[in-house]
């Protein structure tokens, strides 16, 4: 970075992160935690579960809209010194630093199967599937807005690894083409070889 350029991760890629992480630690902890019968037995912890499911998918999806939209409209055009940021770095960068509290989340689905089984693994493949959600959403809003979102790396610095939290002040926008993920932070697919 130079002459006051800002090192730039994308919003969306931020959010999706921790959707893959804590959709296969879910459906593991699910898996573990259905073998034991539990103290309500199996069949009222897989129903419990699934409603659990689609609450946290529901709750993690909608939560703080408001704020992402505000920012997005906000939001100033990235300079020509700014550096953006890959998808696989900023990823990397999500997961490192927050390996403990998935673990402690995936540690609390396994431990929760003994009173409720599955119910607490279903829990975190929702939040998971919620991520995706909003992810998608943000996407949707990048593709109308014909416009990519950005955030300071250094705000997502120090376990305050959210693109909407206190510390983000505002974004930052480029054109629909730039950097190395799809709207939506998805990988971009590579052109077909003809």
């Amino acid at each position: 970075m130079t002459r006051g350029g800002q090192g730039l991760a994308r919003v969306a890629v931020v959010v999706r992160a921790g959707a893959a992480p804590l959709w296969w630690l879910g459906v593991l902890a699910a898996g573990i935690g259905s073998l034991a019968p539990g103290l309500t037995g199996r069949r009222i912890g897989v129903l419990a579960g699934a409603a659990l499911f689609v609450l946290a998918a529901a709750v993690v999806a909608g939560s703080r809209r408001k704020r992402y939209t505000a920012l997005a409209a906000s939001a100033a055009r990235a300079g020509k010194h700014d550096v953006l940021q890959d998808r696989a770095v900023t990823v990397r960068n999500w997961r490192r630093g927050n390996r403990w509290w998935l673990l402690l989340a995936f540690l609390a689905a396994l431990g929760s199967a003994f009173a409720v089984p599955a119910a607490g693994g279903m829990v975190l493949a929702g939040c998971g599937v919620g991520l995706w959600l909003k992810s998608a959403w943000l996407g949707r809003r990048e593709r109308d807005g014909e416009a990519l979102l950005w955030v300071r790396v250094d705000w997502l610095r120090g376990g305050a690894a959210h693109p909407a939290g206190k510390r983000v002040k505002a974004y930052r926008s480029t054109g629909i083409a730039a950097g190395d993920a799809a709207p939506g932070g998805a990988r971009k697919k590579s052109p077909a070889l003809v």
